[in-house]
């Protein structure tokens, strides 16, 4: 049986396989049997044999759309353990997959200390502009395309040579293949249950499973980092936000497991360091996985009043304070939340040109000055490489409400983090771009990105999330794991204060 074909990694049809494995489960071809059957006068036999042979199909039918009629061993050796495409593309312009980095590079110093670049040597094979931007056009989002469009004085892109350093821990790529035979999707795609500890549908066929790939894809256990975010003015302005986050990633407890979530797929919490007239205000938030069957959980505490309150609108598309109207809360981290709105299509692989190992943008050596320039960041400082993308449409659905009417999410392949999304307005506009700078944190290892950056093509504007640039330190994933109380809504204030 097939599973894979093409360099964009279509996969068969249900009804194919169906029709595969119904014959191949009997030994025979039931619409001919029964003819046969009937020919012989057994007229009752056949339209029992018909039922028989309608019920096998109808059950593998409902395991198909449930669980996965996956070949498993095509992970780790056509595949990699993720499920991408384990060989280069035919140009060699995509190298095969090696394992990624294995191991942090000489010099670095530990999780929550910078990062050393283990590709600094590395040289632009050449730069995209606007003036040669149809060249590469084939390459690119039209995202990436209105940029050009937007910006066709300032903004560039410069591309290098391709490394494949996506790569995670054994124990995730062994949770991805258990993960693989057993994962099903709920309520019309609005949950998955028996998956946890990896990705549940390495091998998608539907465009809701990529997109829950990108949501519960592995980023350690226990993070904390200090960071600022910043809504760039069309001057080129910008004022910090500055606070203090702490995530405990549940689906990732090397303890638990899917039974263990109750739902909960992680805790995250942020305390607000500046400006000061919000210094002491903190964000709670219980992020569920099943969002119809249970809402997301969040409460606020305001440190002037002392008072904790539930903050039920933290969702869909609620404009984002502190982006000053640029994005909406289900645009943090390129798509978050219930993907229950959208109708999603699963429309093949592309190779685009994404963000992709950009450790220099994190360098304590650029101030943010430097970084961030009027309508984009500077482009000097930022990396592109060739990637294999899967490409998913999400189409609101004609019952639901959200300012976009589509958005279309590029997922890495070896990592299934969204690296750029294309989002529509009403009118079916290209309105908002998101763009995710992706490196490996090699100390765990995966693959995250070291800034989220929303374009409002329409506001000439843009919002940048986890500048740490000017912090003592980076993102911490060795600190002891709390226990859950330290993420209830009474401990809020406790934690604030102290």
């Amino acid at each position: 049986m097939q599973f894979a074909c093409s360099t964009y990694g279509y996969w068969p049809s249900v009804n194919n396989r169906l029709a595969l494995i119904t014959c191949r489960l009997h030994g025979t071809n039931p619409g001919l049997d029964a003819i046969h059957a009937s020919r012989r006068g057994h007229a009752r036999r056949a339209h029992m044999l018909m039922k028989q042979r309608l019920g096998s199909a109808l059950a593998l039918l409902f395991t198909i759309n449930t669980c996965q009629a996956v070949d498993t061993t095509l992970l780790g050796s056509r595949l990699t353990p993720l499920g991408g495409e384990m060989a280069g593309n035919a140009t060699g312009t995509i190298p095969p997959w090696t394992g990624g980095i294995k191991r942090p590079p000489s010099g670095y110093k530990g999780s929550g200390t910078r990062h050393v670049d283990p590709y600094a040597a590395d040289k632009p094979l050449f730069i995209i502009t606007h003036a040669n931007m149809q060249h590469y056009r084939t390459r690119l989002t039209p995202g990436q395309v209105a940029m050009f469009e937007t910006y066709p004085d300032s903004y560039r892109m410069p591309v290098y040579p391709t490394r494949r350093s996506g790569s995670a821990p054994q124990w995730v790529y062994d949770n991805t293949r258990r993960n693989a035979q057993k994962a099903r999707l709920i309520g019309g795609g609005n949950g998955f249950v028996d998956a946890y500890g990896g990705i549940p549908f390495p091998l998608p066929e539907k465009g809701i499973q990529a997109v829950w790939n990108h949501i519960v894809r592995y980023r350690g256990h226990y993070a904390v980092r200090r960071t600022s975010e910043v809504a760039i003015k069309r001057d080129g302005s910008f004022k910090l936000n500055t606070s203090r986050q702490e995530v405990l990633f549940r689906f990732y407890d090397p303890a638990g497991s899917f039974a263990s979530l109750d739902n909960v797929l992680f805790y995250y919490l942020s305390f607000t360091q500046c400006p000061t007239r919000m210094a002491g205000s903190a964000v709670l938030v219980h992020e569920t996985l099943d969002q119809i069957q249970e809402p997301r959980q969040a409460w606020t505490y305001s440190a002037r009043q002392r008072r904790v309150r539930r903050a039920p609108s933290l969702a869909y598309d609620m404009p984002i304070p502190a982006s000053e109207g640029l994005r909406t809360a289900d645009d943090t981290d390129m798509f978050n939340g219930s993907p229950d709105r959208y109708d999603w299509r699963l429309l093949g692989k592309r190779e685009i040109y994404i963000p992709y190992n950009n450790y220099r943008i994190s360098s304590p050596d650029i101030t943010y000055r430097q970084l961030l320039q009027v309508g984009h960041l500077n482009p000097a400082y930022t990396r592109h490489e060739l990637h294999r993308v899967w490409v998913v449409e999400g189409t609101l659905k004609p019952t639901a409400r959200h300012v976009y009417s589509r958005r279309t999410l590029y997922l890495d392949e070896d990592s299934w983090q969204a690296a750029i999304v294309d989002q529509y307005d009403a009118r079916g506009q290209l309105w908002r771009v998101s763009m995710a700078y992706l490196k490996n944190y090699y100390e765990l290892p995966t693959t995250w990105s070291a800034l989220d950056v929303f374009h409002d093509l329409q506001a000439r504007r843009y919002h940048v999330q986890n500048l740490d640039n000017q912090e003592p330190g980076t993102s911490d994933f060795s600190q002891p794991v709390p226990s859950v109380n330290a993420f209830k809504p009474a401990a809020l204030r406790r934690r604030s204060i102290r």
